[in-house]
């Protein structure tokens, strides 16, 4: 069964990416008891420049775990210019 925070809380992650230019369609996300996993590979959406998508993802990762849902973020993903 579907824990209601872990809903909650991926959709916040997904927003967050897509308000910051991160496209994550070649990504899976999961996130399970509080740990947000993104696996995969990630880039700027078009029009968008970004120009340390690294930098860019461990800033985000920074902001979602003050989220009372995301206890965690793992990034293993590859990032593509």
């Amino acid at each position: 069964m579907l824990d209601e925070r872990d809903v909650r809380g991926l959709r916040q992650a997904r927003v967050e990416l897509t308000k910051r230019g991160v496209d994550t369609g070649r990504a899976d996300m999961h996130l399970m008891r509080g740990v947000l996993t993104i696996r995969g590979s990630v880039t700027p959406m078009p029009g968008t420049h970004i120009s340390d998508l690294k930098h860019e993802m461990d800033h985000i990762a920074r902001i979602l775990r003050q989220r009372p849902e995301i206890r965690e973020v793992i990034l293993d993903c590859a990032y593509l210019a």
